[in-house]
């Protein structure tokens, strides 16, 4: 059973939905980066995604395009990011997933990549450029090393493409929200909920919904519907907005921390306060 397994099992034992926060590693830099994905396991991230800059980011905004840019002209690179993961390691152990496009992986190797990324402590890869179809080489590695490799399924998916993708599946699914690129959307598509308990009625592995969502409210509104809520664009917003302040970690942090407390007060957990009066 992997690290990604295992919390979602401990947090479905009471109820809860998990909180999946995506940054861009080297975003403004890979200093900052570190001391980031630290505060978002502090304030309740259960699962952090950790994006690998490419140069040709398809399915990424212009928010996410950005930021790989900014990340790119620091030298960020796929091995650097694999550093980054290792020392990561020795102070945490909420499971890290690497959301990557294919060229990277094929131009370090994908043996080579597989055996690197879990030696220094990745859970998961999430390569959104390489269908299930075209995967087979590379989840080779990756079940050989036991990563999980998670694929994605979009509006546009049928259900003979749904079933196909979920045999497959390992860690959990990614659903995405919206057609298009990433970016946060003021208001999430009206049919996701029947959507998403489609997929969940017939999936070996929990399901998270990501693409658009941008607030406590919208967390709250998915968390009543998905295993997982998974939040991007809007942090790197504020990544971007307050880099170089002194109060960037702490924004951060408050926001990650206002998601949190949404998802758990929409499951009514202990612990969660109660919703303000109307």
């Amino acid at each position: 059973m992997t690290r990604i397994t295992e919390t979602f099992a401990a947090l479905q034992s009471h109820g809860e939905a998990a909180l999946i926060p995506y940054i861009t590693a080297g975003d403004p830099d890979l200093e900052v980066t570190f001391r980031l994905v630290h505060e978002l396991a502090r304030q309740g991230a259960d699962l952090i995604e950790l994006g690998v800059p490419f140069s040709d980011p398809m399915a990424d905004g212009p928010t996410h395009q950005r930021a790989a840019e900014r990340a790119l002209r620091r030298g960020t690179s796929l091995a650097r990011v694999l550093d980054l993961v290792q020392n990561l390691r020795r102070t945490l152990s909420v499971p890290l997933i690497l959301f990557t496009y294919y060229n990277p992986i094929f131009r370090y190797g994908g043996e080579r990549f597989a055996r690197d990324a879990r030696q220094a402590g990745v859970d998961g890869v999430l390569c959104v450029d390489l269908p299930p179809e075209e995967a087979n080489e590379l989840k080779q590695e990756t079940d050989r090393h036991d990563l999980d490799l998670i694929f994605l399924l979009a509006p546009t998916s049928s259900l003979s493409r749904v079933r196909t993708v979920l045999t497959r599946a390992r860690g959990f699914v990614y659903y995405v929200a919206v057609t298009g690129v990433t970016g946060a959307r003021a208001t999430l598509p009206p049919d996701l909920g029947e959507m998403v308990r489609r997929i969940r009625a017939i999936s070996p592995v929990p399901v998270g919904v990501g693409f658009g969502i941008s607030s406590p409210e919208q967390a709250a509104q998915v968390a009543s519907i998905a295993d997982a809520v998974i939040v991007g664009s809007a942090l790197s917003q504020i990544i971007e907005t307050y880099s170089g302040q002194p109060d960037l970690i702490e924004r951060v942090g408050a926001f990650v921390s206002g998601l949190k407390l949404a998802i758990r007060r929409e499951r009514n957990l202990p612990g969660a306060d109660p919703s303000p009066p109307e």
